[in-house]
């Protein structure tokens, strides 16, 4: 027996006792140390409207001040021949939605026919944002690495299913092609990941949420690399006009924001993509380290004037919650990117919410600047 185990079995069962509580709070130290960590984003791949298919693009259009929102889609989309089907001025994408090479993501052409375009978009914009972050897409076979996708639109499962029980619509590639579970699982699928695979449907919050459980993903290390992002496409009336008669989009197809002329929102399509690493990883790999999530936060309404309706008080949790989780106080925050829907009842309960939890204590010299790009490519 050494001396040192020696002194140590010599202590008294009280002393003993003190140093096994030691190591346990160090143990959980380190727990809450990896549960905190924050996350690196070391790659972005997107496609929004206005020709906005880089991050760069992007950056210019907000700086140009450029409104993306035009009358129609610049090229014939399946579904807008339905008859008596309108759709107002909208965010679309200037590309073709229906374009994609198949034999590049080692897809059959006739499975590929049947992917919602959602699926073939999400899948593009995953691999540019892996290369993005100097990743080869096709290296990461057998990793763990997780895809988290937002995604809520329906539209190509109804265009497929008002051809049915055609053969020509329904064939063994139709469930996999408008399944919701497929617009993540398709991404693992083609490049060999091997870590959660998950598509969630929280509608307007869908992609936040994703990159929430993406985060939280990589520090309880389910995965050592995340995909999360959201897609959204305009394919047939049915949302359109749903959005219509309960009175959510504008006038004239134009979101204000926190305007006083605001009458709703524009829709709007693309897809957006970040690649996520434990913040120490990034490090250690000699990432390029574009941004950092420090905290976030998710909830829900619970019982509220209705179903849709915003809840101001869930707003102002949620806030106070992701600054917890980030460890920041509110008077360092700067910039706040809000939902910002430009309706008559969304606008002024967020507002609200965040004066309540930004606001007080806040320096005058440290105002905080609010807005939302949806003024400028509407709502996805």
């Amino acid at each position: 027996m050494s001396e040192g185990n020696g002194s140590v079995n010599e202590l008294s069962p009280l002393k003993r006792a003190y140093l096994a509580i030691d190591r346990l709070q160090e143990r959980v130290r380190e727990l809450e140390g990896g549960s905190r960590e924050p996350i690196a984003v070391v790659g972005i791949g997107c496609r929004f409207p206005g020709g906005a298919s880089t991050p760069e693009a992007l950056r210019r259009l907000l700086l140009d001040g450029v409104d993306a929102v035009v009358d129609e889609p610049p090229v014939e989309r399946p579904g807008f021949d339905r008859p008596g089907a309108t759709f107002p001025p909208a965010g679309y994408l200037q590309e073709d939605v229906a374009a994609f090479d198949p034999m590049f993501f080692g897809t059959a052409p006739r499975e590929a026919a049947s992917m919602d375009p959602q699926q073939r978009l999400a899948l593009e914009c995953a691999w540019e944002a892996l290369e993005d972050a100097g990743i080869n897409p096709r290296g990461l076979e057998g990793s763990r690495s997780g895809v988290y996708f937002g995604v809520a639109g329906t539209d190509w499962g109804n265009i497929q299913l008002r051809g049915a029980p055609d053969a020509d619509v329904v064939h063994s590639h139709f469930a996999a092609g408008v399944g919701h579970s497929m617009v993540s699982g398709r991404i693992s699928y083609v490049l060999g990941l091997q870590g959660p695979s998950i598509s969630i449907d929280t509608a307007c919050s869908s992609s936040l949420v994703a990159v929430h459980l993406a985060c939280q993903a990589l520090r309880n290390r389910d995965c050592d690399l995340a995909l999360a992002g959201g897609v959204n496409l305009i394919l047939a009336p049915d949302f359109t006009i749903a959005f219509q008669q309960t009175q959510m989009l504008s006038h004239d197809g134009r979101c204000r924001t926190f305007d006083a002329d605001a009458s709703g929102f524009s829709r709007g399509e693309g897809c957006g993509v970040v690649v996520l690493k434990r913040l120490s990883d990034a490090v250690r790999d000699g990432d390029r380290i574009l941004a950092v999530v420090k905290g976030s936060a998710v909830n829900q309404d619970g019982p509220s004037s209705g179903l849709t309706a915003p809840n101001g008080p869930a707003q102002e949790a949620v806030i106070r919650d992701a600054l917890r989780a980030a460890g920041v106080t509110a008077d360092t925050v700067s910039y706040v990117e809000a939902h910002g829907t430009g309706t008559i009842l969304g606008d002024p309960i967020e507002v609200q919410a965040l004066g309540a939890a930004y606001g007080p204590g806040r320096p005058a010299d440290r105002p905080l600047r609010v807005g939302s790009i949806k003024t400028n490519i509407g709502h996805l």
